[in-house]
Formats: structure tokens, C-alpha cells, sequence
């Protein structure tokens, strides 16, 4: 049974839209949504098509395919079928030299094709807008990232032990923690917005496999299958007494992701200055999360937290050797990498609804990767933590 974006969320949604590019952008007249994650916020459905809003007429949605689908999924009140941009050209007729659409995202093949029927000669960016609303939560986007956390912490501190065995694989224990998350109820994907970028389930390592070097932008590390799929884990490592087992995965429920990462020591404990750098993170985190307060800008938490830490705990903090990364946390929602972003630059003050991920890590040579993730809803009173609690460093044996 479908669970449809119900018709209020979606007006509310684009009635946030238009105030957000009435106050950034005064002078705009049409806008234009080709991304398939930004189509579902806006109409609840995934489909083939674009968004085309005017700024004093109603939002219609053009799709190429499915119409069908479209129909039966989504509450959007002005749903249109088409066999081309020319269809759609027909209708809107009289558009503006200018047009707002996702720079981000759209291939200037496509934004070729579609300036062939609408002939606009200035192209500017709304991505930003358009994430800046989706950085806020409603309530209904809050309960399904509340579900993904339940079924989140269920999983890693809970079920993960007991599929630790001496001997598996990387690839092996990916397949089943995929598999029994998919049974709990997760929607099987993890989506990133940054460009190019790949992910089913997320980085696992055993030991020093978590701190290799990949092109994605975090802290942590992973061999993957091959020099051609860097992901999903390396079918030669497998799991000895001894190894540090780093499982940073996302998980979802109709769209809405949380992300959280936990750590195990399998067959024998790691060394006491290992599991007290390991807590030092934990720390971090619980720090972070005290702070996550509406009106306080994440640049301005960035900065205290990192001037209060020791220099030489700094030497591979937030990732390994020169791959250090220079954030410690980051918004999440239908995609992993959302704004806000608790890094320098980013001055907005938070609001209360708004979710993020705390991920302070540490490389160590020849362990791996040390440290936590949680997701957090901010609160007047501190981030709220929808992952669980659990500190990580499970010992398995």
C-alpha cells in the first residue's frame, strides 16, 4: 500500500518555495525543476518530467513517463502528460528572458534540449533556495526520519554482532547487513547529492580498510570491490581476531535518511589508548549535540569545538593523513548530504526541526577508523538523538 505525500505537505512546500525566492530573488518570474529527489518534494512521485512554476500562476507538473504512475502516486493538484518539452512549450508560451532551475544538476545537454522550445537566455541557480526549505523539517518528514532511526539503531547495535564471523569477507557481511536493513524495514538506497556519487549501502571496513583512500568527501575510508566499483567492501579482506569493524551506513524510509556509524571489536579488545581516543569522539559528539540549539550559527559551533581540542589529537582527526575533511556534521533528509553543514561559512542560524548527522572520527595506523555518528533533531533544549545512544566500540566475542 502506497503512503502518499499528503496534499498539504505539498502546498506548504511550494508556498515556502515562492517566499524563499520572493526574499532571495525578487524579480523572478518562472522557475523550473528537473530532479527526480527535488520532483518528489514537490509533488510526491519520482518521475520522468519538470516542474514548471510561475510566479502568478498555479505549479504544473509535465511528465514524460510515467503519466500513469504519476497519477496513481502523487496528491499534486495539476498533473499533465507529455511527449517532449514541446508540449509543455505550448502552454507557457510567454516565458521571461530569465529562468531559475537546479545548476546543480541539470547536464547542459538537457538544459540544450529544453532551450530549444523554451528560449530563455539567462540561467540562474535555484538550488540553494530549494535547499535551504527542504533544511526544515515538518512533522510528517520527522516521523518517517524518526522510523529510519528506529530501524537504524535496531540494526547496528543490536543485529550486527551476530553477523560478525571469523573468516567472512567484507563484501559477505555488506550483503547481509543490506539484506537484514531491508528487511526491517529500510527503503534500500542512500542517496547523496554530490556530484557523481555512488552508494548503496555505505563505507564498511575491516581495520585498516576503513581508513584507505576514497574520492568520497568524509572522513572514512573503504577498499571496495575493485579499482572500477570503489564501494560495498573487498571480497579478499576478511574478518580476523583482533580487527576493528567500522560500519558507517545510511538508512531510509520512503525517502526520509538518517545516518549513523558504529564501531566493533571483534575477537579480542583493541588497546586502551585506542578505545579512550574511540571515547574522545563520543565525547565530541555528545558536545556537539549540546549545542544544537535554534539560533546559534553551525559555523560558530564549528569553532568552539575545534579550538577546544588538543593539537595533537587534531593529527588525523576527521580523517587520515591528508584527507581530512573539514566539517563535523551535516544535514540529513532525502539525501545524506544536506545543508546545514557544522564547517566554517555556513553563518544561518539553525532552526528547531531541523535534522543532522555528528560524525567525529579518527584515523589510527594499523587499526582504522575510530569514532561515532548519530542523527540529531534540533530542539530548544539540544540535538535529540532519533539513532540511539549506544557508544560504539561493541566488543564481539
Amino acid at each position: 500500500m502506497q503512503n502518499k505525500v499528503p496534499s498539504s505537505e505539498l502546498g506548504d512546500r511550494m508556498h515556502r518555495f515562492r517566499m524563499q525566492m520572493d526574499k532571495d530573488h525578487p524579480e523572478w518570474e518562472h522557475a523550473v525543476v528537473f530532479s527526480k529527489i527535488n520532483l518528489y518534494y514537490f509533488t510526491g512521485t519520482m518521475q520522468d518530467g519538470l516542474l514548471f512554476i510561475p510566479r502568478d500562476n498555479d505549479a504544473v507538473f509535465w511528465v514524460r513517463r510515467s503519466y500513469e504512475r504519476a497519477i496513481d502516486e502523487s496528491l499534486f493538484p495539476d498533473i499533465r502528460q507529455m511527449g517532449s518539452f514541446r508540449d509543455a512549450a505550448a502552454v507557457h508560451a510567454h516565458l521571461s528572458d530569465t529562468i531559475y532551475l537546479e545548476t546543480e544538476v541539470v547536464p547542459v545537454a538537457l538544459l540544450g534540449r529544453f532551450q530549444k522550445y523554451f528560449p530563455c537566455f539567462d540561467v540562474l541557480s535555484l538550488d540553494k533556495q530549494i535547499a535551504t526549505i527542504r533544511s526544515l523539517k515538518s512533522s510528517y518528514e520527522i516521523s518517517l526520519t524518526e522510523q529510519s532511526g528506529r530501524i537504524h539503531q535496531h540494526v547496528l547495535e543490536e543485529s550486527v554482532p551476530d553477523m560478525l564471523i571469523e573468516g567472512m569477507s567484507e563484501a559477505a557481511f555488506v550483503t547481509q547487513l543490506y539484506s537484514v536493513m531491508i528487511e526491517e524495514g529500510h527503503h534500500g538506497v542512500s542517496r547523496f547529492g554530490m556530484f557523481d556519487t555512488e552508494m548503496i549501502v555505505g563505507q564498511i571496513g575491516f581495520g585498516e580498510s576503513s581508513i584507505y583512500p576514497t574520492c568520497f568527501n568524509g572522513p572514512g575510508g573503504c577498499y571496495g570491490m575493485s579499482s572500477a566499483v570503489p564501494i560495498i567492501g573487498s571480497r579478499e579482506r576478511r574478518l580476523k581476531k583482533g580487527d576493528l569493524v567500522f560500519v558507517d551506513v545510511g538508512c531510509g524510509v520512503d525517502g526520509y535518511h538518517t545516518d549513523k556509524t558504529m564501531t566493533y571489536m571483534y575477537g579480542r579488545s583493541l588497546p586502551d589508548d585506542v578505545i579512550a581516543i574511540h571515547h574522545q569522539c563520543v565525547d565530541i559528539q555528545n558536545e556537539i549535540a549540546s549545542l544544537l540549539k535554534p539560533g546559534i550559527a553551525p559555523s560558530e559551533i564549528y569553532d568552539t569545538i575545534m579550538q577546544d581540542l588538543d593539537p595533537a589529537f587534531l593529527h588525523n582527526f576527521m580523517g587520515f593523513g591528508t584527507r581530512q575533511v573539514k566539517f563535523l556534521g551535516h544535514g540529513v533528509g532525502l539525501q545524506i548530504d544536506e545543508i546545514p553543514i557544522i564547517a566554517r561559512g555556513f553563518d544561518e542560524p539553525l532552526q528547531e526541526g531541523m535534522v543532522m548527522a555528528l560524525e567525529p572520527k579518527k584515523g589510527i595506523f594499523g587499526v582504522g577508523m575510530v569514532g561515532i555518528e548519530n542523527t540529531f533533531l534540533i530542539t530548544p533544549s539540544g540535538g535529540r538523538c532519533i539513532t540511539g545512544d549506544g557508544p560504539g566500540m561493541i566488543p564481539v566475542w
